[in-house]
């Protein structure tokens, strides 16, 4: 292999490695690391190329010698670059002001002799390579490069010597192939030509520097230095997204040449408009080809990570089955462990009576009180690469090999604190931090629970003797309750059946003066007694639901069923309503369908369910509207829904409509003297008949209440 070929590898690995960190920033919380590495990288590059060039005994003298005079400017940026590069992996470097001084002092005296006589006096060709004349100031410009390098190198080999095995790796592959390519480059470049004027050597720098890029490679590919699978991952994701926008631009123009130009494109005039709307048309496919080729390569390339879905419901299941404090952060602690691939996860939980309560997995140890203290101060996810933490909490999570604090706190109180080790493999994510600050709330409240629940196990164990003195009072009275409960059951029934009769009666006769039988009515005298037998009839619906709530109480609810024909049921209860709907000026819509099957139903209890859908839906909707019924056959079951057009359900109480004794807000104001137990009811009846209820609402604009009874086989 030639020089040349040489010089380009270095140049092509170089900036290959320059991409991989760009694009593995945005990944990790490595942009410090990946600017100064960046830096390193192309300063090592240029000053390859004018290795190379300041041999090159056909130029003229005075490019020759200009040429070597930026040779040994561009020295001072390599070695910049490395004390910053050197620095900012090991931890070291925090930009303080004296260092910042410190290296602007000595690289700019550096640079300004290295351009002038002081350092490279004069250049000659001696045999086939090229010497040079050093100036009066050459070893000054000599020291304040050694001195870079040396702060460079002596960081390296006090990081191997890290208690982070992370650092430790990275010091020890970048010590051997920094360390020993910059040693070697110094010797052949510098000190053998100064001191026996040899410059035979000064050749090998392009093939020492092979070393230099090797090592830094070898640091990110084996020790994770960056996200090297995340710019993979980015890299073939642009790819793709470029190729396929490609082919489409092809075949659209291909087509375009060919059905409107007849393969004539010579005219810029005439493809001009059409190029500028493929232009566009890319332009509005980019965002979806780019998110669906970034979807597919993540699930390609990401497809042994954790699944978060799966993690949040394991640990969620955990959080509410477990009511031991210890085998809930346990279990916990395994689970986090093994998703995040974690060395050891520990928890440190405060407990009411000032203790601290320690559980952690294998490997996690107990941190003294004071440094329990420091960790109580936090109050965020916090990793030991922020920079935001004191340099106290950072040696002793150091020293403890912490990598990740989780402080949980419920309510503003911090209730413990959760400990993570260095990663297995690599380094914690952006990914893993913001899942550890999602579920730390989780957890908080799950510590909070447990520690109650042991609370109250503490409280009734002193109770234990007042409650066994208590218990035969408690017998005593549940005998008594015993009875008054029959007697309120026998009430009931006796005032549903007592007070059925003479609703009836009431009914019959206010339908005999609405319909003339004793005489002419006026409107006015009709409508009164409409309203009246609109509550009559109600008074009889409530009874009904008061019972069969003492029923569900006293556990004599019973589904009888029987063959029904729901259509025929489902007209037969909407045209029962039609009166009171027609009172509001509300019409109903019913198709009836004819392929509904004969279902087998408790008759009385479905229809009561229909009925007390669409009776709501009278009351709750507006004036001069329509009440749409659908009874339909479905591959799930058959569906019965009434969607009105009323005031609907607030957002924040539909979730609690169905209980018993509850009613919306809104529902109060329309309709202030309502029970709540109809749709307790429906929903009992319904469940009975291994149905489920259909519901949905929006706020004003009005509610769908149904229900799906399965398919008989």
């Amino acid at each position: 292999m030639d020089v040349v070929t040489l010089i380009g590898l270095i140049f092509v690995e170089a900036l290959l490695l320059v991409f991989i960190v760009s694009l593995s920033r945005s990944r990790r919380k490595a942009g410090r690391n990946g600017d100064s590495l960046i830096v390193f990288l192309l300063a090592f590059s240029v000053w390859a190329a004018f290795n190379y060039l300041s041999n090159y005994t056909t130029f003229p003298h005075e490019i020759l010698l200009y040429i070597n005079r930026l040779l040994f400017l561009s020295s001072v940026f390599v070695a910049g670059g490395a004390y910053f590069f050197i620095g900012s992996v090991t931890d070291k470097v925090r930009l303080r002001s004296w260092q910042t001084v410190l290296y602007g002092t000595v690289g700019g005296i550096a640079s300004f002799i290295s351009l002038t006589p002081f350092v490279v006096a004069d250049v000659y060709i001696d045999g086939s390579v090229v010497a040079i004349e050093f100036g009066q100031l050459f070893w000054l410009y000599f020291m304040c490069i050694a001195s870079l390098i040396f702060i460079g190198l002596f960081w390296l080999a006090w990081a191997r010597r890290s208690k982070n095995r992370m650092i430790k790796a990275y010091a020890k592959a970048l010590f051997y192939s920094l360390g020993g390519a910059i040693i070697i480059i110094a010797m052949t470049n510098l000190i053998i030509p100064a001191l026996f004027g040899n410059f035979a050597l000064s050749t090998l720098g392009p093939l020492v520097s092979v070393f230099i890029i090797g090592g830094v490679s070898y640091a990110i590919l084996q020790h994770g230095l960056f996200d090297i699978k995340g710019a993979a991952v980015r890299s073939t994701a642009y790819v793709l997204v470029l190729s396929t926008l490609g082919a489409i631009y092809y075949v659209l123009a291909y087509a375009v040449s060919e059905l409107i130009f007849q393969g004539n494109v010579g005219d810029i005039a005439s493809t001009a408009p059409v190029n500028v709307l493929l232009a566009l048309l890319l332009a509005f496919l980019f965002q979806p080809v780019k998110h669906f080729f970034d979807r597919l390569t993540n699930r390609f390339f990401y497809k042994d990570n954790y699944n978060v879905e799966q993690f949040y419901d394991e640990l969620n299941s955990l959080v509410r089955s477990t009511i031991n404090l210890r085998v809930l952060l346990h279990r916990s602690a395994e689970l986090i462990q093994v998703a995040l691939k974690a060395e050891y996860v520990s928890f440190f939980v405060h407990s009411g009576d000032a203790r601290v309560i320690f559980i952690g997995t294998e490997d996690a140890k107990r941190l003294p009180p004071e440094d329990i203290g420091l960790l109580d101060e936090l109050n965020a996810v916090v990793s030991i690469e922020d920079h935001a933490i004191s340099p106290t909490v950072r040696r002793m999570l150091v020293s403890h090999r912490i990598a990740v604090v989780v402080p949980l706190h419920q309510n503003d109180a911090l209730v413990g604190m959760m400990c993570l080790g260095e990663h297995k493999t690599s380094q914690y994510t952006r990914r893993d931090l913001r899942l550890l600050r999602t579920v730390a709330g989780e957890l908080a409240i799950g510590i909070q629970n447990t520690l109650s629940v042991q609370e109250i196990r503490d409280l009734n164990e002193n109770l234990q003797q007042r409650i066994d003195a208590a218990t035969k009072e408690l017998r005593r009275s549940n005998a008594q309750l015993q009875k008054l409960d029959q007697a309120k059951d026998e009430f009931i029934s006796m005032a549903s059946h007592q007070l059925r009769t003479p609703l009836t009666s009431i009914k019959g006769y206010i339908s005999m003066l609405m319909e003339g039988d004793v005489g002419k009515v006026s409107p006015e005298q009709k409508h009164l007694l409409q309203e009246a037998f609109v509550s009559s009839e109600r008074m009889v619906r409530l009874i009904g639901d008061f019972l069969n709530v003492s029923r569900l109480q006293t556990g004599k609810f019973i589904i009888e069923k029987r063959p029904v024909d729901l259509a025929k049921l489902v007209r037969r209860e909407i045209d029962g309503l039609e009166s009171n709907a027609a009172a509001r000026n509300i019409k109903f819509v019913y198709k009836q369908p004819k392929d509904i099957p004969a279902v087998d139903v408790d008759e009385n209890k479905i229809q009561q369910v229909i009925m007390n859908f669409a009776d709501n839906a009278i009351y709750y909707s507006k004036e001069a509207s329509k009440i749409v019924v659908r009874l339909q056959k479905t591959a799930k079951g058959i569906e019965f829904t009434v969607k009105d057009t009323g005031i609907g359900v607030p957002l924040d109480e539909q979730a609690q409509l169905f209980n018993k004794f509850f009613r919306a807000t809104n529902a109060r104001r329309q309709r202030p003297d309502g029970t709540g137990v109809g749709l307790y009811l429906a929903k009992r009846v319904v469940q009975d008949h291994h149905g489920e209820i259909i519901f949905s609402s929006k706020e004003g604009k009005g509610s769908t209440f149904g229900f799906r009874l399965p398919l008989q086989k």
